[in-house]
């Protein structure tokens, strides 16, 4: 509701909270039948599932209109995962103003190597824990903060996290068709210009007769 692109007068529909909760579980059970699995947890990328019960129940001002309803959506999630990273891990932004160790650098720095990986919805439970597991520091840092965690709660912060730096413009997060990528932010920014460069020049190159 505090959202610039919500309409404060119309508000928000009482019903988006239990439509979003049912997509989210559906969202999960999918992917359980999908791979043969007797039991899920939820993910971050689940939250996908959500879009289309935010994007029917909100009222939107006018530049809103202008983002698109499914945008505006995922800006929202977005900001609710920037609220929620500071409450469970420490804040990024306030990190670079201190002298001291910063706990995320082994995972930023990994990334600035020209890693990357991708987190698709329909992974096994497996598949899943193998690629977070990939990146270097980020289970340690998870278990710096919140040792007493399940293993399926440690994984699931171990996503969020991801999710969070990415908010924090630490890492770049890239949509999939049904799922994220995450790389370095600064490596996203050059392929970005690169291939704006590229478009530019085919698009002088057909207009040029």
């Amino acid at each position: 509701r505090n959202s610039e692109y919500i309409d404060k007068k119309s508000g928000v529909s009482a019903r988006l909270t239990i439509s979003a909760y049912e997509n989210l579980i559906s969202n999960a059970e999918r992917r359980m039948l999908i791979n043969g699995e007797k039991r899920t947890f939820v993910r971050i990328a689940d939250f996908m599932g959500i879009i289309p019960a935010i994007t029917g129940k909100i009222e939107l001002v006018y530049e809103g209109e202008l983002e698109g309803p499914a945008k505006v959506a995922n800006i929202l999630v977005g900001k609710a995962i920037k609220t929620l990273m500071i409450q469970y891990f420490p804040d990024p932004e306030k990190l670079k103003k201190t002298k001291g160790v910063n706990p995320y650098n082994e995972i930023t720095n990994w990334f600035a190597s020209g890693n990357s990986i991708s987190l698709v919805d329909n992974i096994s439970q497996k598949d899943y824990q193998s690629v977070l597991l990939s990146v270097p520091g980020l289970k340690s840092v998870v278990k710096q903060f919140h040792p007493a965690l399940t293993e399926n709660q440690q994984h699931l912060l171990m996503e969020f996290l991801l999710h969070g730096l990415a908010e924090f413009s630490q890492v770049s997060k890239s949509y999939l068709d049904n799922g994220f990528a995450f790389k370095d932010m600064f490596n996203s920014l050059f392929n970005a210009e690169f291939n704006e460069e590229d478009d530019d020049e085919g698009y002088d190159d057909k207009n040029r007769y």
